[in-house]
């Protein structure tokens, strides 16, 4: 298993496919960059499935603190090893709001040092800084709880300071 990065080293750009509902309850598929988001804070999540007990809590508990998210220039990216159109039913079953990218390969979870054998990966939070930079992280033994949107709003706030 590959190390993850290290804090305040610059994070790799990648590409993976994904979507997010919009508006008018449409999912809308694209690709996610991550260099896109340069200048602005990015939650990426990382979680074993989709529509299991405990990701489906963690995800429901983002999309519905979306706002918080939001108000601190940030926004939350789920990553699993998932295809886009298992997304797209666990976004329309629960209304996340969120975007969810799809992992297939891992290539992403195996670069920032998570790919773990048969779960896929563990689950991780990474919050990268507007200058692409790695701010903080946090990676579960057991995937049996998540962060809370308290502490990665604390995190978040921390990169204004």
């Amino acid at each position: 298993m590959a190390a993850s990065p290290g804090l305040g080293r610059p994070v790799e750009n990648f590409t993976l496919p994904g979507g997010v509902l919009d508006g008018d309850d449409t999912f809308v598929r694209r690709e996610y960059r991550l260099d896109e988001r340069r200048g602005h804070p990015l939650v990426l999540a990382f979680y074993p499935g989709d529509d299991t007990s405990v990701c489906t809590k963690q995800l429901c508990s983002y999309s519905s603190g979306l706002e918080t998210f939001t108000d601190l220039g940030a926004e939350v990216w789920g990553i699993s090893p998932q295809d886009i159109d298992s997304h797209e039913a666990f976004a329309r079953k629960y209304g996340l709001r969120i975007p969810l990218l799809a992992d297939t390969e891992r290539t992403v979870a195996k670069a920032f040092g998570i790919a773990a054998p048969g779960i896929g990966l563990r689950r991780a939070v990474f919050l990268i800084a507007p200058d692409g930079t790695l701010h903080w992280k946090h990676v579960a033994l057991l995937g049996a709880t998540f962060q809370p949107v308290e502490t990665l709003a604390r995190e978040l706030t921390a990169l204004k300071a």
